[in-house]
């Protein structure tokens, strides 16, 4: 059983998982997810690492006292997070919305990385009919409450050979404990971001991308967008989105390797 602590900060209380000893890992989880995605990845990795997984803001325990309204925010805040931790240096992996968040902290906060990994994400913005998908899932939570928005989106998560499994019930739980001004706000975020190919193409740290194999939400040709020697490519098998529960031991394995080469 992980163990939530909480910090409030300017604009929320954020919970988190804070385990382990060592130098430190952040793990960002996706849209309506919460550090309980990451409990294997966080038992496993947490022998030889201080992992500190997060509830962003209106997800799982962690509240939101204002709306936001762009990535950028998110990254500021997991930067005040930092601090009142203590700890100067991270390596952050993002899934999905983590990922979006971990590649504007590089931006602005390339300093304070020792590397990061995108798990199941892309460094590029919303096509214009996604866009439109952001504006309709914002209404229907508005009009018709969250678990319209959240059935819909269960299906989609897992490759279509893995929507039985028992873990699917585990997350869906976890999604449905995302707040709707929590939603709202990271569906507008998610809209409103640029194009950040150009934060990978320029970094000097190592980059992990990982990529799923039947992932119906982002393909691995997104994932991979950009190479370079600093830049490690990684398909993870038999998993769509959430490589977490779909294959969480090759998964581990690879941030494992990674976390060893740095």
């Amino acid at each position: 059983m992980m163990i939530t602590k909480s910090i409030t900060l300017p604009d929320a209380t954020i919970a988190f998982v804070d385990e382990g000893e060592g130098d430190a890992i952040i793990l960002l989880h996706g849209f309506c997810g919460s550090s309980g995605y990451w409990e294997n990845v966080i038992q496993k990795l947490s022998t030889n690492c201080r992992v500190i997984a997060p509830d962003l803001p209106g997800h799982g325990d962690s509240s939101i006292d204002k709306e936001i309204f762009s990535i950028e925010d998110y990254a500021d805040i997991l930067k005040e997070l930092l601090g009142q931790l203590n700890i100067q240096k991270v390596t952050m992996f993002g899934h999905s919305l983590g990922g979006y968040i971990t590649l504007a902290f590089a931006e602005k906060y390339s300093d304070h990385l020792n590397g990061f990994s995108l798990i199941h994400s892309t460094a590029f913005p919303d096509s214009e009919e996604a866009k439109k998908g952001r504006v309709a899932n914002v209404e229907k939570v508005q009009h018709e409450g969250m678990h319209s928005l959240i059935d819909g989106l269960i299906p989609k998560l897992f490759s279509p050979e893995n929507v039985e499994q028992d873990y699917v019930k585990t997350a869906k739980e976890i999604v449905y404990g995302t707040s709707p001004k929590g939603a709202i706000s990271a569906l507008t975020a998610m809209k409103n971001r640029p194009d950040r190919n150009y934060v990978m193409e320029s970094t000097s740290l190592p980059v992990l991308l990982i990529a799923g194999e039947q992932d119906q939400i982002i393909p691995a040709e997104k994932t991979f967008s950009v190479s370079g020697e600093n830049i490690k490519r990684v398909v993870i098998k038999e998993s769509g989105h959430m490589s977490m529960y779909e294959n969480s031991e090759q998964l581990i394995s690879e941030m494992k390797k990674y976390l060893s080469s740095i």
